[in-house]
Protein backbone atom coordinates (compact mmCIF):
# COMPACT_ATOMS: atom_id res chain seq x y z
CA UNK A 1 0.00 0.00 0.00
CA UNK A 2 1.52 2.94 -0.56
CA UNK A 3 2.38 6.08 1.65
CA UNK A 4 -0.95 8.24 2.17
CA UNK A 5 -0.31 11.85 4.16
CA UNK A 6 -1.32 12.07 8.18
CA UNK A 7 -4.87 13.44 8.17
CA UNK A 8 -7.26 12.70 11.01
CA UNK A 9 -10.61 11.63 10.48
CA UNK A 10 -13.54 11.16 14.00
CA UNK A 11 -10.29 11.17 15.94
CA UNK A 12 -8.58 8.60 14.17
CA UNK A 13 -5.25 9.03 12.66
CA UNK A 14 -4.54 8.16 8.93
CA UNK A 15 -1.02 7.14 8.09
CA UNK A 16 0.71 4.73 6.29
CA UNK A 17 2.83 1.82 6.24
CA UNK A 18 4.48 -1.05 4.42
CA UNK A 19 2.36 -4.20 3.12
CA UNK A 20 4.25 -6.63 3.44
CA UNK A 21 3.25 -7.65 7.19
CA UNK A 22 -0.75 -6.59 6.22
CA UNK A 23 -0.75 -10.01 4.16
CA UNK A 24 0.48 -11.63 6.79
CA UNK A 25 -1.33 -15.37 8.24
CA UNK A 26 -1.86 -13.88 11.77
CA UNK A 27 -3.46 -10.11 9.79
CA UNK A 28 -5.67 -12.52 7.77
CA UNK A 29 -6.97 -14.56 10.90
CA UNK A 30 -7.87 -11.49 12.99
CA UNK A 31 -10.11 -10.05 10.18
CA UNK A 32 -11.49 -13.36 10.39
CA UNK A 33 -11.93 -13.81 13.77
CA UNK A 34 -13.77 -10.77 13.97
CA UNK A 35 -15.97 -11.16 11.50
CA UNK A 36 -17.14 -14.62 13.42
CA UNK A 37 -17.45 -13.14 16.52
CA UNK A 38 -19.69 -10.15 15.25
CA UNK A 39 -21.97 -12.69 13.78
CA UNK A 40 -22.25 -14.46 16.91
CA UNK A 41 -22.68 -10.68 18.98
CA UNK A 42 -25.41 -9.63 16.40
CA UNK A 43 -27.48 -13.26 17.48
CA UNK A 44 -26.81 -12.13 21.13
CA UNK A 45 -28.21 -8.33 20.22
CA UNK A 46 -25.28 -6.63 21.04
CA UNK A 47 -24.39 -5.22 17.66
CA UNK A 48 -27.75 -5.33 15.93
CA UNK A 49 -28.93 -2.23 13.61
CA UNK A 50 -25.29 -1.65 12.69
CA UNK A 51 -24.70 -0.43 16.31
CA UNK A 52 -21.83 -1.74 18.65
CA UNK A 53 -18.08 -2.65 17.66
CA UNK A 54 -14.92 -4.89 17.96
CA UNK A 55 -11.62 -4.25 17.80
CA UNK A 56 -8.90 -6.71 18.54
CA UNK A 57 -4.55 -6.22 18.74
CA UNK A 58 -2.89 -9.20 15.78
CA UNK A 59 -1.23 -11.29 18.38
CA UNK A 60 2.44 -12.05 17.62
CA UNK A 61 4.54 -13.64 20.35
CA UNK A 62 7.53 -11.53 18.63
CA UNK A 63 6.16 -8.32 18.84
CA UNK A 64 5.21 -6.60 22.16
CA UNK A 65 1.66 -6.25 22.53
CA UNK A 66 1.87 -2.11 22.98
CA UNK A 67 3.34 -2.12 19.53
CA UNK A 68 1.27 -4.85 17.89
CA UNK A 69 -1.06 -3.87 15.10
CA UNK A 70 -5.10 -3.16 15.29
CA UNK A 71 -7.79 -4.57 13.60
CA UNK A 72 -10.95 -3.02 13.75
CA UNK A 73 -14.74 -3.24 12.47
CA UNK A 74 -16.18 -0.57 10.04
CA UNK A 75 -19.22 1.79 11.25
CA UNK A 76 -22.65 1.83 9.90
CA UNK A 77 -22.55 -1.60 8.55
CA UNK A 78 -24.94 -4.92 9.15
CA UNK A 79 -22.78 -6.70 11.85
CA UNK A 80 -23.82 -10.12 11.08
CA UNK A 81 -23.07 -9.77 7.25
CA UNK A 82 -19.37 -8.26 7.39
CA UNK A 83 -16.45 -10.86 5.95
CA UNK A 84 -12.73 -10.16 6.64
CA UNK A 85 -12.38 -8.15 3.38
CA UNK A 86 -14.67 -5.38 5.91
CA UNK A 87 -11.82 -4.65 8.26
CA UNK A 88 -9.56 -1.52 8.61
CA UNK A 89 -6.07 -1.90 9.94
CA UNK A 90 -4.97 0.38 11.80
CA UNK A 91 -0.95 1.38 12.89
CA UNK A 92 -0.53 0.99 16.80
CA UNK A 93 -0.53 4.48 16.94
CA UNK A 94 -4.31 5.08 14.97
CA UNK A 95 -2.85 5.25 11.68
CA UNK A 96 -4.79 3.47 8.78
CA UNK A 97 -2.58 1.03 7.27
CA UNK A 98 -5.45 -0.63 5.14
CA UNK A 99 -8.79 0.37 4.43
CA UNK A 100 -11.83 -1.61 2.29
CA UNK A 101 -12.67 -1.21 -0.81
CA UNK A 102 -16.18 0.58 -1.45
CA UNK A 103 -19.46 -1.80 -2.74
CA UNK A 104 -22.29 -1.14 -5.31
CA UNK A 105 -25.48 0.44 -4.05
CA UNK A 106 -27.00 -0.16 -1.34
CA UNK A 107 -23.96 -0.19 1.08
CA UNK A 108 -22.72 3.19 2.09
CA UNK A 109 -18.60 4.11 1.41
CA UNK A 110 -16.68 2.66 4.46
CA UNK A 111 -16.04 4.22 7.26
CA UNK A 112 -13.81 2.99 10.38
CA UNK A 113 -15.91 2.69 13.58
CA UNK A 114 -17.06 5.44 15.07
CA UNK A 115 -15.83 3.96 18.26
CA UNK A 116 -12.14 4.41 17.25
CA UNK A 117 -11.02 6.89 19.48
CA UNK A 118 -12.43 4.91 22.15
CA UNK A 119 -11.00 1.89 21.55
CA UNK A 120 -7.37 3.41 21.19
CA UNK A 121 -8.09 5.20 24.62
CA UNK A 122 -8.92 1.37 26.22
CA UNK A 123 -5.79 0.18 24.41
CA UNK A 124 -3.54 3.13 25.57
CA UNK A 125 -4.57 2.98 29.11
CA UNK A 126 -5.47 -0.54 29.78
CA UNK A 127 -2.87 -2.36 27.59
CA UNK A 128 -5.90 -3.94 26.23
CA UNK A 129 -5.64 -6.84 23.54
CA UNK A 130 -9.59 -6.78 22.40
CA UNK A 131 -12.26 -4.21 23.05
CA UNK A 132 -15.77 -5.03 22.62
CA UNK A 133 -18.73 -2.51 22.53
CA UNK A 134 -21.59 -3.75 23.17
CA UNK A 135 -25.72 -2.20 22.74
CA UNK A 136 -27.03 -5.02 24.29
CA UNK A 137 -30.64 -3.95 25.77
CA UNK A 138 -29.11 -5.14 29.33
CA UNK A 139 -26.28 -2.96 29.07
CA UNK A 140 -28.86 0.02 28.35
CA UNK A 141 -31.59 -0.80 30.72
CA UNK A 142 -29.13 -1.31 33.87
CA UNK A 143 -28.27 2.52 33.63
CA UNK A 144 -31.35 3.52 33.97
CA UNK A 145 -32.24 1.49 37.05
CA UNK A 146 -31.42 5.37 38.83
CA UNK A 147 -30.45 7.69 36.82
CA UNK A 148 -28.54 9.36 39.38
CA UNK A 149 -26.32 6.47 39.56
CA UNK A 150 -22.80 7.10 38.92
CA UNK A 151 -22.20 3.44 39.25
CA UNK A 152 -23.32 -0.49 38.95
CA UNK A 153 -22.99 -2.85 42.17
CA UNK A 154 -23.32 -6.38 42.30
CA UNK A 155 -22.02 -9.06 44.56
CA UNK A 156 -22.65 -12.73 45.44
CA UNK A 157 -23.03 -13.90 42.04
CA UNK A 158 -21.27 -16.83 40.32
CA UNK A 159 -20.73 -15.16 37.23
CA UNK A 160 -18.87 -12.41 38.56
CA UNK A 161 -15.88 -14.81 38.73
CA UNK A 162 -15.81 -14.20 35.17
CA UNK A 163 -14.61 -10.75 35.25
CA UNK A 164 -10.97 -10.27 35.91
CA UNK A 165 -9.58 -9.90 39.46
CA UNK A 166 -12.91 -10.50 41.18
CA UNK A 167 -14.56 -13.42 42.90
CA UNK A 168 -17.82 -14.42 44.25
CA UNK A 169 -17.62 -12.81 47.28
CA UNK A 170 -16.48 -9.53 45.95
CA UNK A 171 -18.17 -6.50 45.04
CA UNK A 172 -18.12 -5.68 41.73
CA UNK A 173 -18.05 -1.95 40.47
CA UNK A 174 -18.68 -0.67 36.76
CA UNK A 175 -18.25 3.24 36.55
CA UNK A 176 -21.23 5.08 34.50
CA UNK A 177 -20.60 7.87 32.28
CA UNK A 178 -23.04 10.08 30.61
CA UNK A 179 -24.16 9.66 26.72
CA UNK A 180 -23.38 12.24 24.19
CA UNK A 181 -24.47 12.69 20.66
CA UNK A 182 -21.68 11.72 18.62
CA UNK A 183 -19.72 8.53 19.78
CA UNK A 184 -16.01 10.05 19.82
CA UNK A 185 -17.24 13.06 22.36
CA UNK A 186 -17.51 9.97 24.72
CA UNK A 187 -13.48 9.61 24.79
CA UNK A 188 -12.49 12.01 27.62
CA UNK A 189 -15.16 10.85 29.96
CA UNK A 190 -13.88 7.28 28.95
CA UNK A 191 -10.48 7.94 30.41
CA UNK A 192 -11.37 9.70 33.43
CA UNK A 193 -13.28 6.80 34.15
CA UNK A 194 -10.59 4.38 33.67
CA UNK A 195 -8.38 6.10 35.95
CA UNK A 196 -10.74 6.55 38.55
CA UNK A 197 -11.57 3.03 38.42
CA UNK A 198 -7.77 1.43 37.65
CA UNK A 199 -8.88 -2.23 38.01
CA UNK A 200 -12.30 -2.06 35.82
CA UNK A 201 -12.44 -3.59 32.56
CA UNK A 202 -15.18 -2.15 31.68
CA UNK A 203 -17.15 1.24 31.49
CA UNK A 204 -21.42 1.43 30.70
CA UNK A 205 -22.58 4.68 28.94
CA UNK A 206 -26.28 5.44 29.90
CA UNK A 207 -28.58 4.68 28.05
CA UNK A 208 -26.34 3.69 24.97
CA UNK A 209 -24.20 0.44 26.06
CA UNK A 210 -20.94 -0.44 27.22
CA UNK A 211 -17.56 -0.98 26.38
CA UNK A 212 -15.26 -3.65 27.81
CA UNK A 213 -12.15 -4.72 26.95
CA UNK A 214 -9.69 -7.61 28.23
CA UNK A 215 -6.09 -9.17 27.97
CA UNK A 216 -7.18 -11.05 24.30
CA UNK A 217 -10.17 -11.79 22.65
CA UNK A 218 -10.71 -14.79 24.62
CA UNK A 219 -10.42 -12.58 27.78
CA UNK A 220 -12.65 -9.75 26.50
CA UNK A 221 -15.30 -12.07 25.60
CA UNK A 222 -15.49 -14.58 28.20
CA UNK A 223 -16.23 -10.80 30.52
CA UNK A 224 -18.71 -9.25 27.89
CA UNK A 225 -20.86 -12.42 28.32
CA UNK A 226 -20.20 -12.51 32.12
CA UNK A 227 -21.38 -8.74 32.59
CA UNK A 228 -24.23 -8.74 30.51
CA UNK A 229 -25.60 -11.94 32.47
CA UNK A 230 -25.02 -9.75 35.43
CA UNK A 231 -27.07 -6.87 33.98
CA UNK A 232 -29.53 -8.90 33.28
CA UNK A 233 -29.76 -10.69 36.45
CA UNK A 234 -29.98 -7.28 38.00
CA UNK A 235 -32.51 -6.43 35.66
CA UNK A 236 -34.91 -9.08 36.73
CA UNK A 237 -33.82 -8.99 40.80
CA UNK A 238 -35.08 -5.50 40.39
CA UNK A 239 -38.27 -6.40 39.07
CA UNK A 240 -39.08 -8.91 41.50
CA UNK A 241 -37.96 -6.44 44.00
CA UNK A 242 -35.01 -7.42 45.09
CA UNK A 243 -31.47 -5.98 45.90
CA UNK A 244 -28.27 -6.46 43.70
CA UNK A 245 -25.79 -5.60 45.63
CA UNK A 246 -26.29 -6.69 48.78
CA UNK A 247 -24.68 -10.28 49.68
CA UNK A 248 -28.26 -12.00 50.56
CA UNK A 249 -30.12 -10.32 47.33
CA UNK A 250 -33.10 -9.68 50.00
CA UNK A 251 -35.85 -7.23 49.22
CA UNK A 252 -34.81 -4.04 48.13
CA UNK A 253 -35.50 -1.21 50.89
CA UNK A 254 -37.16 1.97 50.05
CA UNK A 255 -37.02 5.13 51.70
CA UNK A 256 -38.23 8.48 50.25
CA UNK A 257 -38.58 6.59 46.91
CA UNK A 258 -35.15 5.59 46.76
CA UNK A 259 -34.11 2.88 44.38
CA UNK A 260 -32.47 -0.06 46.04
CA UNK A 261 -30.77 -1.93 43.39
CA UNK A 262 -28.30 -0.06 41.62
CA UNK A 263 -29.42 2.61 43.67
CA UNK A 264 -28.17 4.05 47.62
CA UNK A 265 -30.73 4.13 50.73
CA UNK A 266 -29.59 7.85 51.58
CA UNK A 267 -32.35 7.92 54.91
CA UNK A 268 -34.13 6.48 57.60
CA UNK A 269 -36.57 7.31 60.16
CA UNK A 270 -35.68 7.53 63.50
CA UNK A 271 -36.87 4.60 65.96
CA UNK A 272 -40.28 5.41 68.17
CA UNK A 273 -41.12 8.97 65.37
CA UNK A 274 -44.99 9.10 64.26
CA UNK A 275 -46.07 10.58 61.19
CA UNK A 276 -44.09 13.61 61.51
CA UNK A 277 -41.05 11.82 61.97
CA UNK A 278 -37.82 13.21 61.48
CA UNK A 279 -35.33 12.37 58.71
CA UNK A 280 -31.57 11.55 59.16
CA UNK A 281 -28.81 10.50 57.13
CA UNK A 282 -27.92 6.80 57.28
CA UNK A 283 -24.27 5.84 56.93
CA UNK A 284 -23.93 4.27 53.49
CA UNK A 285 -20.90 2.42 54.42
CA UNK A 286 -19.08 0.89 57.58
CA UNK A 287 -15.94 -0.01 57.66
CA UNK A 288 -14.46 -2.66 59.77
CA UNK A 289 -10.84 -3.64 61.38
CA UNK A 290 -10.78 -7.37 62.31
CA UNK A 291 -7.87 -7.69 65.24
CA UNK A 292 -9.35 -5.68 68.22
CA UNK A 293 -12.12 -4.38 66.33
CA UNK A 294 -14.01 -7.62 65.53
CA UNK A 295 -12.20 -10.27 66.83
CA UNK A 296 -9.87 -10.41 70.25
CA UNK A 297 -6.30 -9.77 69.72
CA UNK A 298 -5.46 -13.38 71.63
CA UNK A 299 -7.08 -15.02 69.03
CA UNK A 300 -4.77 -13.75 66.43
CA UNK A 301 -1.65 -14.10 68.77
CA UNK A 302 -2.38 -16.95 70.41
CA UNK A 303 -3.83 -18.79 67.95
CA UNK A 304 -3.53 -17.79 64.52
CA UNK A 305 0.13 -17.09 64.47
CA UNK A 306 1.10 -19.65 66.31
CA UNK A 307 -0.52 -22.21 63.86
CA UNK A 308 0.91 -20.16 60.86
CA UNK A 309 4.40 -20.41 62.37
CA UNK A 310 4.68 -24.16 63.52
CA UNK A 311 3.01 -24.89 59.81
CA UNK A 312 5.22 -22.92 57.43
CA UNK A 313 7.60 -25.65 56.68
CA UNK A 314 5.19 -28.19 56.22
CA UNK A 315 2.71 -26.61 54.15
CA UNK A 316 5.51 -25.32 52.23
CA UNK A 317 6.95 -29.11 51.87
CA UNK A 318 3.23 -30.43 50.74
CA UNK A 319 2.47 -27.56 48.36
CA UNK A 320 5.79 -26.35 46.75
CA UNK A 321 5.24 -27.68 43.66
CA UNK A 322 1.36 -25.82 42.99
CA UNK A 323 1.16 -22.41 41.52
CA UNK A 324 -0.25 -20.84 44.70
CA UNK A 325 2.74 -21.57 46.07
CA UNK A 326 5.22 -20.72 43.73
CA UNK A 327 3.31 -17.39 43.85
CA UNK A 328 4.34 -17.02 47.41
CA UNK A 329 7.62 -17.92 47.13
CA UNK A 330 7.78 -15.54 44.51
CA UNK A 331 6.75 -12.66 46.72
CA UNK A 332 8.68 -13.66 49.93
CA UNK A 333 11.86 -13.65 47.44
CA UNK A 334 10.58 -10.07 46.42
CA UNK A 335 10.24 -9.25 49.99
CA UNK A 336 13.67 -10.64 51.29
CA UNK A 337 15.67 -8.83 48.49
CA UNK A 338 14.55 -5.52 49.72
CA UNK A 339 14.76 -6.54 53.26
CA UNK A 340 18.97 -7.35 53.05
CA UNK A 341 18.94 -4.01 51.33
CA UNK A 342 17.48 -2.10 54.15
CA UNK A 343 19.58 -4.33 56.77
CA UNK A 344 16.11 -5.93 58.39
CA UNK A 345 16.61 -7.64 61.49
CA UNK A 346 16.23 -10.99 60.77
CA UNK A 347 16.00 -11.55 57.13
CA UNK A 348 18.22 -14.16 55.51
CA UNK A 349 19.35 -15.00 51.99
CA UNK A 350 17.15 -17.24 50.18
CA UNK A 351 18.85 -19.45 47.82
CA UNK A 352 17.91 -20.07 44.18
CA UNK A 353 16.05 -23.37 43.00
CA UNK A 354 19.36 -24.85 42.18
CA UNK A 355 20.28 -25.59 46.11
CA UNK A 356 17.39 -27.95 46.22
CA UNK A 357 13.71 -27.50 47.49
CA UNK A 358 14.83 -28.31 51.31
CA UNK A 359 17.71 -25.80 51.47
CA UNK A 360 15.01 -23.07 49.90
CA UNK A 361 12.04 -24.33 52.20
CA UNK A 362 14.77 -23.54 55.16
CA UNK A 363 15.71 -20.18 53.87
CA UNK A 364 12.04 -19.13 53.71
CA UNK A 365 10.93 -21.03 56.84
CA UNK A 366 13.52 -18.58 58.81
CA UNK A 367 12.16 -15.61 57.33
CA UNK A 368 8.29 -16.38 57.55
CA UNK A 369 9.43 -16.87 61.52
CA UNK A 370 11.29 -13.80 61.47
CA UNK A 371 8.08 -11.26 60.07
CA UNK A 372 5.71 -13.22 62.03
CA UNK A 373 7.41 -12.48 65.62
CA UNK A 374 8.23 -8.84 64.64
CA UNK A 375 4.15 -9.10 63.56
CA UNK A 376 5.03 -7.20 60.16
CA UNK A 377 2.11 -6.34 57.85
CA UNK A 378 3.38 -7.24 54.36
CA UNK A 379 1.25 -8.59 51.86
CA UNK A 380 4.15 -11.24 51.17
CA UNK A 381 3.43 -12.99 54.51
CA UNK A 382 -0.15 -12.45 54.76
CA UNK A 383 -0.76 -14.25 51.53
CA UNK A 384 0.73 -17.58 52.85
CA UNK A 385 -0.67 -17.01 56.03
CA UNK A 386 -3.81 -16.72 54.76
CA UNK A 387 -3.26 -20.19 52.48
CA UNK A 388 -1.60 -22.44 55.78
CA UNK A 389 -5.12 -20.63 57.99
CA UNK A 390 -7.44 -22.10 54.90
CA UNK A 391 -5.83 -25.89 55.68
CA UNK A 392 -6.44 -25.09 58.90
CA UNK A 393 -9.79 -24.29 58.55
CA UNK A 394 -11.09 -27.04 56.37
CA UNK A 395 -9.02 -29.32 58.24
CA UNK A 396 -11.53 -28.26 61.19
CA UNK A 397 -8.38 -27.36 63.28
CA UNK A 398 -9.23 -23.66 63.50
CA UNK A 399 -12.01 -21.75 64.39
CA UNK A 400 -12.87 -18.06 63.88
CA UNK A 401 -13.48 -15.85 66.61
CA UNK A 402 -15.55 -12.66 66.82
CA UNK A 403 -17.03 -10.87 70.24
CA UNK A 404 -20.64 -11.72 70.51
CA UNK A 405 -22.32 -8.44 69.99
CA UNK A 406 -20.46 -8.60 66.33
CA UNK A 407 -22.99 -10.79 64.35
CA UNK A 408 -26.32 -9.16 66.12
CA UNK A 409 -24.54 -5.52 64.61
CA UNK A 410 -23.91 -7.09 61.69
CA UNK A 411 -27.27 -8.04 60.77
CA UNK A 412 -28.90 -4.66 62.19
CA UNK A 413 -26.73 -2.77 59.64
CA UNK A 414 -28.14 -5.27 56.95
CA UNK A 415 -31.14 -4.98 57.53
CA UNK A 416 -30.72 -1.43 57.12
CA UNK A 417 -29.11 -1.13 54.16
CA UNK A 418 -26.06 -0.19 55.29
CA UNK A 419 -23.23 -2.08 53.75
CA UNK A 420 -20.06 -3.08 55.60
CA UNK A 421 -16.53 -4.18 54.25
CA UNK A 422 -13.33 -5.42 55.94
CA UNK A 423 -9.82 -3.62 56.16
CA UNK A 424 -7.15 -5.77 57.35
CA UNK A 425 -3.47 -5.98 57.18
CA UNK A 426 -4.50 -9.91 56.56
CA UNK A 427 -4.97 -10.93 53.07
CA UNK A 428 -8.59 -11.10 51.42
CA UNK A 429 -8.40 -14.33 51.97
CA UNK A 430 -7.70 -14.76 55.56
CA UNK A 431 -10.16 -12.10 56.19
CA UNK A 432 -13.06 -14.66 54.32
CA UNK A 433 -11.96 -17.43 56.24
CA UNK A 434 -12.11 -15.69 59.73
CA UNK A 435 -16.11 -15.08 59.01
CA UNK A 436 -16.70 -17.59 56.39
CA UNK A 437 -15.92 -20.41 60.04
CA UNK A 438 -16.95 -17.97 63.18
CA UNK A 439 -17.58 -19.25 66.54
CA UNK A 440 -21.35 -17.50 65.26
CA UNK A 441 -21.34 -19.44 61.86
CA UNK A 442 -20.63 -18.30 58.40
CA UNK A 443 -21.32 -14.18 58.74
CA UNK A 444 -20.30 -13.45 55.13
CA UNK A 445 -23.51 -12.75 54.05
CA UNK A 446 -23.43 -9.61 55.57
CA UNK A 447 -20.29 -8.60 54.39
CA UNK A 448 -19.76 -6.62 50.82
CA UNK A 449 -16.42 -6.93 50.75
CA UNK A 450 -12.50 -7.09 51.78
CA UNK A 451 -9.81 -4.88 51.51
CA UNK A 452 -6.38 -5.97 52.71
CA UNK A 453 -2.80 -3.96 52.36
CA UNK A 454 -3.07 -4.19 48.79
CA UNK A 455 -5.03 -0.81 48.61
CA UNK A 456 -2.40 0.61 51.07
CA UNK A 457 -0.70 0.52 54.78
CA UNK A 458 -3.63 0.79 57.28
CA UNK A 459 -1.30 3.96 58.84
CA UNK A 460 -1.95 6.19 55.81
CA UNK A 461 -4.22 7.98 54.54
CA UNK A 462 -3.78 7.66 51.02
CA UNK A 463 -5.17 3.89 51.56
CA UNK A 464 -8.44 5.45 52.98
CA UNK A 465 -8.46 7.75 49.97
CA UNK A 466 -8.19 4.56 47.52
CA UNK A 467 -11.07 2.44 49.52
CA UNK A 468 -13.53 5.67 49.34
CA UNK A 469 -12.98 5.79 45.86
CA UNK A 470 -13.34 2.21 45.64
CA UNK A 471 -17.03 2.65 47.34
CA UNK A 472 -17.79 5.33 45.34
CA UNK A 473 -18.93 7.39 48.10
CA UNK A 474 -20.11 11.11 47.66
CA UNK A 475 -17.79 12.23 50.48
CA UNK A 476 -15.73 9.95 52.60
CA UNK A 477 -17.43 10.90 55.35
CA UNK A 478 -20.54 8.93 54.34
CA UNK A 479 -18.15 5.95 55.91
CA UNK A 480 -17.72 5.09 59.10
CA UNK A 481 -14.46 3.10 60.20
CA UNK A 482 -14.13 1.12 63.30
CA UNK A 483 -10.42 -0.22 64.49
CA UNK A 484 -8.91 -0.21 68.01
CA UNK A 485 -5.34 1.26 66.59
CA UNK A 486 -4.89 5.54 67.23
CA UNK A 487 -2.83 5.54 63.95
CA UNK A 488 -5.07 3.97 61.84
CA UNK A 489 -7.81 5.99 63.63
CA UNK A 490 -5.75 9.80 62.54
CA UNK A 491 -4.80 7.92 58.26
CA UNK A 492 -8.61 7.40 58.39
CA UNK A 493 -10.28 10.59 59.68
CA UNK A 494 -7.22 12.56 57.55
CA UNK A 495 -9.19 10.83 54.64
CA UNK A 496 -12.23 12.64 55.64
CA UNK A 497 -13.83 9.29 56.72
CA UNK A 498 -15.82 9.10 60.30
CA UNK A 499 -13.73 7.34 63.24
CA UNK A 500 -14.88 5.57 66.33
CA UNK A 501 -12.24 3.52 68.41
CA UNK A 502 -13.16 0.17 69.63
CA UNK A 503 -12.19 -0.65 73.43
CA UNK A 504 -11.81 -3.94 74.15
CA UNK A 505 -10.27 -6.27 76.42
CA UNK A 506 -6.71 -6.60 75.72
CA UNK A 507 -6.50 -3.59 73.03
CA UNK A 508 -3.49 -1.32 73.15
CA UNK A 509 -4.21 1.88 75.76
CA UNK A 510 -5.13 5.04 73.98
CA UNK A 511 -3.38 8.37 74.35
CA UNK A 512 -4.46 10.57 76.11
CA UNK A 513 -6.70 13.55 74.23
CA UNK A 514 -6.63 10.96 71.27
CA UNK A 515 -9.85 12.94 70.49
CA UNK A 516 -11.87 10.09 69.05
CA UNK A 517 -15.22 9.10 69.85
CA UNK A 518 -14.87 5.37 71.61
CA UNK A 519 -16.63 2.22 71.93
CA UNK A 520 -16.90 -1.12 74.03
CA UNK A 521 -19.52 -2.53 71.78
CA UNK A 522 -21.31 -2.41 68.08
CA UNK A 523 -24.53 -2.10 69.45
CA UNK A 524 -23.60 1.38 70.95
CA UNK A 525 -23.72 2.31 67.30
Amino acid sequence: MAAVPAVAVNGVKVGSASPAYLESKAVKDTKSLISDLCRQFYNLGWVSGTGGSITIKVHDDSIPKPHQLIVMSPSGVQKERMVPEDMYVLSPEGSFLWEPSPKPFPHKPPKCSDCGPLFLKAYDMCNAGAVIHSHGIESCLVTMLNPLSKEFRITHMEMIKGIKGHGYYDELVVPIIENTAYEFELTESLAKAIEAYPKTTAVLVRNHGIYIWGDSWISAKTQAECYHYLFDAAIKLHQLGLECSTPDHGPIRNFKGVLGCGGHISTSVKAGADSNHEIEPLRRCIVLDIEGTTTPISFVTEVLFPYARGNVGKHLSATYDTAETQDDIKLLRSQVQDDLKQGVVGAVPIPSDDAGKEDVIAALVANVEAMIRADRKITALKQLQGHIWQTGYENDELEGVVFEDVPEALEKWHALGTKVYIYSSGSRLAQRLIFGNTNYGDLRKYLSGFFDTTVGNKREAQSYVEISESLGVDKPSEILFLTDVYQEAVAAKAAGLEVIISIRPGNAPLPDNHGFKTIKSFLEI
